[in-house]
């Protein structure tokens, strides 16, 4: 007999559900001003990632996390069948195509929350000792790290690659590591620069920095920083936001969304959806740092890293102050792959902290919705 128990209430974080709401409806009124056919397929988006919200939230993840390094080993798998079986496109070798169905996925995409529930795995089978974790132990999570960092800055992806490094090593900074260790690294960091933009960079990423550092940005920023400029304090009413409206701004509904939500609706505008940002990474910092239980704090503070690198990183480039990469705004820029990550993340948090007392079955050997 299925039940379910009030108590769950009591556990769930509704706050950074809370916070989600304005980011997810605003998105979703751009991208329909702009394409109203794309914010048709976005709402599609949505309701697939609400109920894959639901099945994961009710998921027994903490009594089948011996499902965690074979999840972890499925997407290292899929990586490598890109290498051999992958579909290029622009140059680029990232996806697998499904027979029968036409369509493509992209494994890099599914990674991410596979190497942040392979960290909490990990570091909550052995936590680091009161200095931090020593080179042994380092190395050993390294390895997890590393191994599809490397497959995804061959296909070649080297922001998504990035992404996943800088969570891990964030995630494995947070924890702790012994000083010394850092000191090594971003020492060989800084050595190792030089030699890795002359020989290992492709073209268009030399091209990317290039035309980053010099002094005139490129058009696609130009016309995103004459967005931004022109939204002044309040924003134009859609008529008058002409550089989204005659298509002056390119991709303006995923990469450049941030400069049409300045012309639209101006620096008040930008300001509040920054703090909705600000509010939700402070909110997740805060879940990780009071909590000792390492699979609540890892997926929350990786969940924060994420969504500041993504969003620091989409910001910048809109403003010039970053290469133009293909990084978008965390549950703003249109897209399904990214947004249905972010709240698959998210689920899996508050599975974590709503469940952390309960166990799916009770005394009586009843199954119950906790």
């Amino acid at each position: 007999m299925w039940r379910f128990d009030k108590s769950i209430l009591s556990q769930f974080d509704f706050l950074s559900i809370v916070l989600l709401i304005p980011l997810i409806f605003t998105s979703n009124w751009l991208i329909g001003e702009a394409v109203p056919a794309l914010a048709q397929k976005q709402s599609v988006y949505i309701g697939f990632a609400a109920l894959a919200f639901i099945v994961v939230f009710f998921l027994p993840i903490r009594r089948m996390k011996w499902l965690i390094p074979m999840i972890y080993w499925v997407n290292i798998a899929l990586l490598l069948a890109v290498e051999f079986f992958g579909h290029a496109r622009l140059g680029a070798q990232r996806w697998i195509e499904i027979p029968f169905i036409n369509a493509t996925i992209q494994p890099s995409e599914f990674v991410k929350p596979a190497l942040i529930l392979m960290l909490a795995y990990l570091i909550s089978r052995k936590p680091p000792p009161i200095n931090g974790y020593r080179i042994k132990d380092f190395m050993r999570i390294s390895f997890f790290i590393l191994l599809p960092f490397i497959l995804i800055a061959k296909e070649p992806d080297l922001g998504t690659a990035l992404v996943l490094l800088l969570i891990g090593y964030g995630v494995l900074f947070f924890v702790g590591v012994y000083w010394k260790i850092w000191a090594v690294i971003v020492t060989s960091v800084l050595l190792f620069a030089p030699v890795a933009y002359k020989y290992i960079l492709h073209d268009y990423q030399k091209t990317r920095i290039k035309d980053f550092l010099s002094e005139k940005p490129s058009y696609h920023v130009q016309q995103s920083i004459i967005a931004i400029g022109s939204g002044g304090l309040t924003g134009k009413e859609k008529d008058e936001a002409t550089q989204t409206q005659l298509h002056f701004l390119p991709i303006a509904t995923s990469d450049f969304i941030f400069a049409f939500l300045v012309e639209r609706t101006g620096f008040l505008g930008a300001f509040a959806i920054i703090l909705v940002y600000i509010m939700l990474i402070l909110h997740l910092l805060s879940l990780s740092i009071y909590n000792s239980d390492y699979y609540i704090k890892v997926v929350a503070v990786a969940l924060s890293f994420m969504i500041f690198i993504y969003m620091g990183v989409n910001i910048s480039m809109t403003i010039g102050y970053a290469p133009v990469v293909g990084v978008p705004l965390p549950m703003f820029s249109y897209g399904g792959s990214s947004f249905l990550n972010f709240i698959m993340l998210f689920a899996i948090m508050q599975n974590l902290i709503t469940f952390r007392y309960r166990d799916m079955y009770d005394n009586s050997g009843t199954k119950s919705f906790l």
